[in-house]
């Protein structure tokens, strides 16, 4: 049984780099924005980025209740997450500025998926896929470490 998980692993790993390829992933010398957002400047879509630490669900933020920070507009589903929000962005905001944080630890910037995300250690990181989610989750501590030194890297240029 071990053989067949390590098979599948590899097997999903190889796909996605072949994926990352093929979508043409921006590399970190080509990164131009800290924050990724929507074409009319949403961080993480319209998603509430308090709300997944404080109802551990991803909900669609409220245009009422709008916040500007680090270049993005953040919406919240309540002028009580505006206020936690604005006193403490960095708290509540996604890890790597809400791209892939995967794709991050592969020295590569991918946007991410707002429904698919983890908290770990009380920060927000969020993911391309499922898929990838689950090959994130099987190396989290090394995948976040390089993820770390490659996000500071990447943002000293």
């Amino acid at each position: 049984m071990k053989v067949k998980s390590n098979i599948r692993t590899g097997l999903i790993f190889l796909f996605l780099v072949v994926f990352l390829a093929a979508c043409g992933a921006k590399t970190y010398s080509s990164l131009s924005e800290s924050v990724s957002k929507t074409a009319d400047g949403l961080a993480i879509e319209g998603y509430d980025a308090v709300a997944y630490q404080t109802i551990e669900s991803a909900s669609k933020g409220n245009p009422q209740y709008e916040f500007v920070w680090n270049g993005a507009k953040w919406l919240f589903i309540s002028k009580e997450n505006q206020e936690r929000f604005a006193s403490d962005p960095e708290k509540y905001a996604p890890q790597y500025g809400g791209y892939c944080a995967w794709s991050v630890s592969q020295d590569k910037v991918m946007k991410a998926d707002p429904q698919v995300w983890k908290i770990v250690d009380g920060k927000l990181y969020l993911i391309q896929n499922k898929m990838v989610k689950e090959v994130w989750e099987k190396s989290e501590p090394e995948f976040i470490k390089k993820s770390n030194e490659n996000w500071s890297e990447m943002n000293s240029k």
